[in-house]
C-alpha cells in the first residue's frame, strides 16, 4: 500500500507466536513496521519504555493478563493515547464486544471470521475511517 508510511509502527499483541509472526509479515507487506509482544505484560512495557505505534492491534485471551486488563491499564496509565485500539478475538460471546469497546477499544475484529490478508485490510479500514473523522 502506497499510502502507508513505512515509519508508521503497529503493536501486535498475542500469545500465539504463530498468529503473531503471520500478522507481521501482512502488516509489513501493507507497509507497516510491526513490533510483536507475545503477552499483554510484554506489550505494555514496549509502551512503557516509549514505543509509540499508530496502532495496537492485540488477542482478548491472554495468559497473565487479557486483552481487558491491557485496555485498562492503558487507560490508567495513559499509554498510547493516540494508539488506535483494535481487539483481535475469538471472544464475541457475553458482551465482549461492549465490554472491550467501554474500555477504549476502537474496533474489534473476530479472528474466525478472517484470514490474516483481511484482518490487515480490517483494521485499516477502521485506522482510515477515524483518522478521517478525527480531521
Amino acid at each position: 500500500m502506497a499510502d502507508t508510511p513505512a515509519a508508521q509502527k503497529v503493536l501486535l499483541v498475542d500469545d500465539d507466536q504463530f498468529l503473531l509472526d503471520l500478522y507481521a509479515r501482512k502488516f509489513e507487506m501493507n507497509g507497516f513496521d510491526p513490533v510483536k509482544a507475545n503477552s499483554a505484560l510484554e506489550a505494555l512495557e514496549h509502551l512503557r519504555t516509549g514505543l509509540s505505534p499508530v496502532a495496537i492491534v492485540f488477542d482478548i485471551i491472554m495468559p497473565e493478563m487479557d486483552g481487558y486488563g491491557f485496555l485498562e491499564t492503558l487507560g490508567k496509565e495513559r499509554l498510547a493515547p493516540g494508539a488506535i485500539k483494535i481487539a483481535l478475538s475469538n471472544e464475541t460471546e457475553d458482551g465482549g464486544v461492549d465490554r472491550a469497546r467501554a474500555l477504549g477499544a476502537d474496533g474489534y475484529i473476530a479472528k474466525a471470521s478472517s484470514v490474516p490478508s483481511e484482518t490487515v485490510q480490517s483494521v485499516l479500514s477502521i485506522m482510515s475511517e477515524l483518522q478521517s473523522t478525527k480531521q
